[in-house]
């Protein structure tokens, strides 16, 4: 059994938001520490994981550590009514999660059923990076709409003070380079050079859920997956991309 309230309904909207944008299901796995979920995407390329603490909710009780499967696109659609000065009561029902709407002049209740969802990711890829890269969200998401005029790719690049972006496609060439501490770029290191080629649509869906504001913090090895990741309030998301490699 468990009972859990958030202060404010679209806070945990948000969150799902940064989910939905890879996974269309997914297993919630919900313990004393608080929520987490790690899925692959269907066509295994992308990787989320997202935890949020139980310091973030204003009531966190549970009686033991449940696993609980949803229909993620469902519960966005669910959690896109969440109105202005509405609190979000979870729990659940059986095999049923509901979710309820309270405001000062009455309440909405939602009953899902749970589903069989795919196994979850057991744990984050393993990957010594070479580069590192501190980013604003809002600079990166530019970047991305840039990129998308020229290509279905972009390559990312890094170096000892520098972040380099290209894209190629057969109506043109992109190319962006921008220095460290600036005002693009926030922090740029590596111990040695690293430069890998992505799918744009997959970046585009991991960085759009990013709060205005807060910067994204990259990873890069060649040839090895990108990792992105930030926080929303006291949640931190997690994305793995695989690389694009020419055959």
């Amino acid at each position: 059994m468990f009972e859990l309230e958030l202060s404010n309904a679209r806070y945990w909207r948000d969150c799902v938001s940064s989910i939905v944008s890879l996974v269309d299901e997914g297993i919630f796995n919900i313990s004393k520490e608080g929520i987490g979920l790690k899925a692959m995407d269907p066509s295994s390329i992308s990787m989320v994981s997202f935890f949020i603490p139980n310091k973030a909710f204003t009531k966190f009780k549970i009686d033991k550590d449940a696993n609980i499967g949803l229909n993620l696109e469902n519960l966005s659609k669910i959690l896109s009514r969440a109105r202005d000065n509405e609190s979000l009561v979870m729990k659940d029902s059986g095999n049923k999660v509901v979710f309820e709407f309270i405001s000062q002049n009455g309440s909405r209740r939602y009953v899902m059923q749970m589903v069989e969802a795919r196994k979850g990711a057991e744990k984050e890829p393993s990957i010594e990076f070479d580069a590192n890269i501190e980013i604003g969200g809002d600079a990166l998401r530019e970047i991305i709409k840039d990129a998308s005029l020229i290509s279905s790719y972009i390559s990312l690049r890094a170096s000892k003070d520098h972040f380099g972006i290209s894209a190629r496609g057969d109506s043109g060439e992109l190319e962006e380079q921008h220095q460290a501490d600036g005002a693009v770029t926030k922090k740029v290191s590596a111990t040695k050079n690293a430069d890998s080629v992505f799918n744009l649509e997959f970046l585009e869906n991991m960085v759009k859920s990013c709060p205005a504001g807060v910067p994204i913090n990259i990873s890069l090895k060649t040839n090895e997956p990108l990792k992105v990741s930030y926080p929303i309030g006291d949640a931190q998301i997690t994305y793995f991309l695989a690389p694009y490699i020419e055959e």
